[in-house]
């Protein structure tokens, strides 16, 4: 059987952590931030996860991952 194909924008998406949980990063940090406080700003910087109803379709995108 051939190898399985990557989706690539996944792939530049989404890390996989040590527990098997996928980092993203988060949205709403490209544009229109002076309206926008510090300390919102600051959060937006860290790392999310993603969500459980989420992770299945992320696994099937990445499937070496």
């Amino acid at each position: 059987m051939p190898k399985m194909k990557t989706r690539r924008a996944a792939a530049k998406r989404f890390k996989v952590t040590g527990s098997g949980e996928f980092k993203r990063s988060k949205a709403f940090k490209r544009h229109i931030l002076e309206k926008k406080g510090p300390a919102r700003k600051r959060n937006l910087r860290k790392a999310g996860l993603v969500s459980k109803a989420d992770h299945e379709r992320v696994t099937k995108m990445l499937p070496y991952a």
